[in-house]
């Protein structure tokens, strides 16, 4: 089936900015967390929502809703709260 214009932009910024995008998140992580160490659906939804924040005139509201939602339907019980937390903080760093 063909690709929505919007998902293919999603893939590809994600891909082209990885290594900013990385480093925003890792910034955003309590001690004792990495990249590596979260769940896969996790990092993936927290790396869409920061490639939305930084790259993107959305909401912020809206991004992290969408990407805890997210997580609540693919991932473990503890990761709407624990995304939502980065992303909070990713939101009140960010840059205007």
């Amino acid at each position: 089936p063909p690709v929505r214009e919007y998902t293919a932009a999603l893939v590809e910024g994600v891909h082209d900015n990885t290594e900013a995008i990385d480093r925003r998140i890792a910034d955003g992580l309590k001690a004792g967390w990495t990249l590596p160490r979260l769940p896969r659906v996790d990092r993936t939804a927290l790396r869409i929502a920061t490639f939305e924040l930084d790259y993107t005139d959305l909401p912020p509201a809206v991004v992290v809703s969408e990407a805890v939602h997210l997580v609540s339907e693919l991932s473990t019980d503890d990761s709407p709260s624990f995304v939502h937390g980065v992303l909070g903080g990713l939101v009140s760093t960010r840059q205007s």
